[in-house]
């Protein structure tokens, strides 16, 4: 545990400073020139979806995913001894091959990292004692991109011993790509939890590591990325997508993003994935505020039409918890126009 040193001296740098103010930043339009893509989340097939489960007393290891135990109409071609996962699978498979042209589904199980010192300092010392925490650390403990600590650990074990169970027990479609945040505890979470499974030759775990699934970019070091050669070092099965840098080239001491510009920046990285990705079953290992930022919907208005990110019910995940979801991507040709949020935007400096 962090000594109450250490975070008197985070508190003394910040108890003089005021919470940032927006400043402006080039736009980011969010899709091609002729086209866009709108992404809806589909109900009715996991307990996340339904109003009566209550986020933080649920334990996805307890209810297979989530999954529902229910009927579809392609069960007429499952085995007789098919699982819930294998009739699931079958269905998503049905809507995409009777889909238009224009239209894919994907299911996109989103996992929160594990616990990291960071999170187990906050609990501990309260938000505003951790709201600032600006300082990469003392002599024995760093925070700066925050490593998992041993609770976390246990959690990313618990999610690797779930998947093996699924895997054996329901025969659940093992992720066909896997994508991650740049963020320590993000890489090591996917790592212990899919790394040491028995993986299908044809869907090996093989992950990429994308800038923009990042926690919301604040002023807190937990946030800010190690540089390309440590993750490398640390993690060198891993693949950089094409344009990742060495140093981290948006977080910025006593800088952030607004709310906005962060469900703008989901909105990009989700448009990467879906127009590069030709697979239906992907895992995504990334962070609560991101997570929720892909989930609650974003509109973007181009002329009279409107698109949206999942629009999802808001389900706050524990650390170290996964949400699946079935997602509806729908290409429309169209001209958009820009929209009014900013990407990954700047804030003025605390004073």
């Amino acid at each position: 545990m962090f000594s109450a040193a250490v975070w008197l001296s985070i508190l003394s740098v910040a108890s003089a400073s005021h919470p940032p103010l927006p400043t402006a930043a080039p736009q980011y339009s969010g899709h091609s020139q002729n086209s866009w893509i709108n992404y809806t989340s589909v109900p009715g097939f996991f307990l996340q979806d339904d109003a009566a489960t209550t986020p933080s007393t649920f334990d996805y290891t307890q209810w297979n995913f989530g999954l529902l135990n229910r009927t579809y109409p392609t069960d007429s071609h499952a085995s007789k001894n098919a699982t819930q996962w294998q009739k699931f699978e079958k269905y998503v498979d049905s809507l995409n091959k009777n889909a238009s042209h224009n239209v894919n589904y994907k299911v996109l199980f989103m996992g929160r990292h594990g616990e990291g010192y960071h999170n187990a300092a906050e609990t501990y010392y309260g938000t505003p004692a951790c709201y600032y925490s600006i300082l990469d650390g003392n002599a024995t403990v760093t925070w700066a991109d925050a490593h998992l600590d041993p609770a976390g650990i246990a959690q990313a074990q618990k999610a690797a011993a779930y998947w093996a169970s699924r895997l054996t027990v329901q025969k659940i479609p093992a992720p066909q790509s896997y994508y991650t945040s740049p963020l320590y505890r993000c890489l090591q979470t996917s790592n212990i939890t899919f790394s040491t499974l028995s993986l299908p030759n044809s869907r090996p775990f093989k992950p990429t590591i994308k800038e923009l699934f990042r926690e919301g970019i604040s002023g807190h070091t937990c946030d800010r990325r190690s540089n390309k050669t440590f993750i490398h070092e640390s993690f060198p099965t891993y693949k950089f997508e094409k344009g990742f840098v060495e140093t981290d080239p948006l977080w910025e001491a006593l800088h952030g993003e607004t709310s906005g510009d962060q469900d703008i920046r989901s909105k990009k990285v989700l448009d990467e994935v879906f127009g590069s990705d030709d697979h239906t079953w992907l895992s995504i290992t990334s962070h609560s505020g991101e997570i929720a930022s892909i989930l609650r919907g974003m509109i973007f208005c181009s002329d009279t039409s409107l698109r949206m990110i999942l629009h999802h019910r808001v389900f706050s995940l524990t650390t170290g918890a996964i949400i699946p979801v079935l997602v509806k991507a729908e290409t429309i040709r169209s001209t958009p126009t820009s929209t009014s949020y900013l990407p990954v935007s700047r804030v003025s400096k605390v004073r």
